[in-house]
């Protein structure tokens, strides 16, 4: 059970922040902060409410039920009512502890997401590619924006790698389970001899860091400039326009020559390597916090091997909470990823609430 004050102190944070809100006073920076956990919390309000009002709802129902001057119908209604009170008592209250869960804040922040082709050859990279295009298919029917920041291709279509940025509302925490090795099992399309090939390609995905995040000092970053070059080692630049970004204290290194001009990549760069050193950072204080992570759903550690895509078999598994969907064709279309993150959520929620 949760403790009643508990409860109540959202209640009252609530009213709180509902008069400051009225006030002539505030300036706008504070209103913004304000209005954002009034908003949060107009979420649990109503369920904290009936969550408090239990007992006496409870002895209210009891009365009539128990009142010989009640008539029958009226017995029956309240009886059912009780039911339900007692039904919505435990909906409430998980609803409630959930909340009350300590938030990761990079949640409702922006991510960034690193496709890189490992084991496999070519097909690797193909399966690379195909991730990416999961990813920007999962992306237009939510109506996120995707932005290429740099990209890396390989022969016959495939990606060596892919760095992009991902906005919209709540985008990290929509993202952040898909960290991790992605194994595929599929016959290749050179395959003569219709041998079902394993390749895989790893997913990082990284909260979007800002400069309040994230203050880079410039003593401690070396910066080189090279002349960029594309596939098989032609020049793509005649100019230094490539730039290498190396972060001392971290030791966290940036390549970007994407772009024709030297500050468009360093801004690029610096992008990323913000990103990068802020996520080193969270791990770092989670790795701290928790000495038992294998336990959970991890959203760090790159080396694990978080699911197979079985094309012989169409389906998809999740390794991580054993959850197999047998409809791959649909998910590598981005029509069911919300089921996968809803089962990834729920187990990650019900390990928090057990510890």
């Amino acid at each position: 059970m949760l403790p009643n004050d508990k409860v109540q102190n959202l209640i009252d944070k609530h009213l709180q922040l509902e008069k400051e809100l009225s006030s002539a006073d505030i300036n706008k920076k504070k209103y913004a902060e304000i209005s954002k956990e009034y908003s949060d919390l107009n979420e649990i309000i109503k369920q904290a409410k009936e969550y408090l009002s239990y007992e006496k709802d409870t002895e209210d129902l009891k009365n009539i039920i128990n009142d010989s001057d009640s008539d029958k119908d009226m017995k029956e209604f309240a009886s059912s009512e009780l039911q339900n009170l007692k039904k919505n008592y435990e909906i409430n209250e998980k609803k409630i502890k959930l909340f009350l869960l300590p938030k990761d804040h990079a949640d409702t922040k922006n991510a960034i997401i690193e496709i890189r082709a490992g084991t496999g050859g070519l097909e690797a990279s193909l399966f690379a590619s195909d991730l990416f295009k999961m990813y920007e298919k999962v992306s237009q029917k939510k109506g996120w924006k995707i932005e290429i920041i740099s990209i890396s291709k390989s022969d016959a279509g495939g990606l060596k790698e892919v760095i992009a940025i991902v906005k919209g509302k709540n985008i990290y925490s929509s993202l952040k389970y898909e960290s991790g090795v992605h194994r595929v099992q599929r016959v290749p399309d050179t395959e003569t001899q219709g041998r079902v090939h394993t390749s895989a390609a790893t997913v990082a995905v990284l909260p979007e860091a800002e400069d309040v995040d994230i203050k880079l000092d410039e003593k401690d970053l070396r910066i080189d400039v090279f002349r960029s070059s594309g596939p098989g080692g032609q020049s793509v630049n005649t100019t230094d326009s490539a730039v290498r970004i190396t972060h001392i204290p971290t030791g966290i290194v940036v390549s970007q020559q994407d772009e024709k001009s030297q500050i468009r990549n360093r801004e690029k760069g610096l992008k990323i390597l913000r990103s990068r050193i802020y996520d080193f950072e969270r791990q770092k204080i989670d790795q701290e916090r928790s000495k038992d992570r294998k336990s959970k759903i991890g959203t760090g550690d790159r080396s694990e091997r978080i699911r197979t895509y079985n094309f012989p078999q169409g389906r998809v598994t999740d390794h991580r909470i054993n959850f197999t969907l047998h409809k791959l064709d649909e998910f590598m279309e981005g029509e069911i990823f919300d089921e996968m993150l809803e089962n990834l959520n729920l187990q990650a929620q019900q390990y928090e609430l057990n510890k």
